[in-house]
This record gives structure tokens, C-alpha cells and sequence, in this order.
């Protein structure tokens, strides 16, 4: 088979695999990088207003997880997890239970992100004046109100590149979850490799996938920080 067969969209060739592979990692990748926002903003806020109690546990978080390699939490809060979920159902007399792996590989990929956003936008939060803050409350805003108003537009300039970063990072952790069953691009190219032994070729067109997947979220990210610095003076 000529090279164009091999990458052809359709059977015989694998070029449709490998394009379902992108669309399944972007996929996982957006929804790990919401979950791990969402967790971030929570690890923030605790961790800056918080009580010494929380501190302390979300400082063990955000220092096991970051010091504990990605393929060795997924693998592990995966088995481990699905291990004590269906061992409490057991105890409760409960059927057990097969953890989808799109599921499994969305919430352990959002988990372990959760950790790196809660220092970046910690530190974006540190970063507003306080001035703002306290002219805010004395207005008499709420602190859902003082949040959306004030400190959101501050801190998204300064935590954008960290977040940006981080969604780079995901796409690429995303080839990890292929532990756990689930296909992506980076299983999908060792699949075709493996039926069609032109491994050279299918890894060469799933780095071009990745590279485009990165130059498109470059794009994207460079027009949200245009959008959010608009009226900030731009430095020469």
C-alpha cells in the first residue's frame, strides 16, 4: 500500500483511527483541564482564605501530586480507585461496578491538574493590588460579586500564560490514559504502527497532529489574552 492508501480516512487505510484519536484527546483534554480549573480556583480560595486545617491538606495535595509522576497517578487512583469504590459497594450490598475509561481518564487527568492550577492561580490572586479588593468590599460587594467583577478580570492576565502552559501540557498527558483502555491518538498510532509496521510513518503524522492541536491552542490562547489585557499598556 502507497503512503496516501495508508493515511486514507477510510478502510483500509488508518488515517480515520488517527483522526478520532485527535478528536478523543482534545476531548479528554478539554474536560480534565475544566474539572482541574474548577478544583484550582477551590485549591486557591482555600488555601488563601482557608482555615490552618484545610492549608495543611491542600498543601499535601498540590505537593504529593506534583511530586508523584502523572502515569504512576493515573495508573494508580485509577486501580486504586475502582478497587475501594467497588469494595464500599460491596459492603453496602451493592452491585460493583466497571469504570468507563473516558470517565476514568477524564477525572484522574482533572484531579492531578487540579494541583498545578491551584498554585497558578493562587498566585495570580496574590498578584491583584489590594487596594482593589479592599476598595471593593467597601463598596459593599458580595464576595460572588467582588469575584466576578474585580478580581477575575485582574487575575486572568496574570494566570493565562501559567494556564496555557498547563493546557499544552494536558494534551500531551492525555497520550498517558492509554494505561487504562482508553484509545487516543497515541494508542491509535501504535495500533496502526502495529497492524501496518510502518511505524515511522503514523508516528510522524500523529506529531504533526499534536503540532497542529498545539498551534490551534496557541492561537486560541493568544486572542484570550489580547481579549483580557485590552486597555492595559502594551510593553515594547
Amino acid at each position: 500500500m502507497s503512503i496516501w492508501e495508508l493515511l486514507s480516512p477510510v478502510p483500509p487505510g488508518w488515517g480515520g483511527t488517527l483522526l478520532v484519536g485527535a478528536a478523543s484527546t482534545v476531548l479528554i483534554s478539554a474536560c480534565a483541564f475544566s474539572i482541574g480549573l474548577g478544583i484550582g480556583l477551590l485549591g486557591a480560595a482555600g488555601k488563601l482564605w482557608g482555615r490552618k486545617p484545610l492549608i495543611r491538606l491542600l498543601d499535601l495535595y498540590t505537593g504529593i501530586i506534583r511530586a508523584v509522576p502523572e502515569l504512576i497517578l493515573i495508573v494508580g487512583l485509577y486501580y486504586a480507585g475502582t478497587d475501594g469504590l467497588n469494595r464500599l459497594l460491596a459492603s453496602l450490598g451493592l452491585p460493583t461496578i466497571e469504570v468507563n475509561g473516558f470517565l476514568a481518564a477524564v477525572m484522574v487527568l482533572g484531579f492531578v491538574q487540579g494541583a498545578y492550577m491551584t498554585e497558578v492561580l493562587r498566585g495570580a490572586i496574590q498578584a491583584i493590588p489590594a487596594g482593589q479588593l479592599e476598595a471593593a468590599r467597601a463598596f459593599g460587594m458580595s464576595p460572588l460579586l467582588l469575584f466576578r467583577r474585580v478580581m477575575l478580570p485582574a487575575l486572568l492576565p496574570n494566570a493565562l500564560p501559567g494556564l496555557a502552559n498547563l493546557w499544552m501540557a494536558i494534551t500531551k498527558d492525555s497520550a498517558l490514559v492509554a494505561v487504562v483502555g482508553y484509545q487516543e491518538l497515541a494508542l491509535a498510532t501504535r495500533l496502526a504502527g502495529a497492524n501496518t509496521k510502518h511505524y515511522f510513518l503514523f508516528f510522524f503524522a500523529a506529531a504533526l497532529l499534536y503540532l497542529a492541536i498545539t498551534l490551534a491552542s496557541n492561537w486560541v490562547f493568544a486572542r484570550i489574552e489580547r481579549r483580557v489585557r485590552r486597555g492595559q499598556p502594551v510593553v515594547e
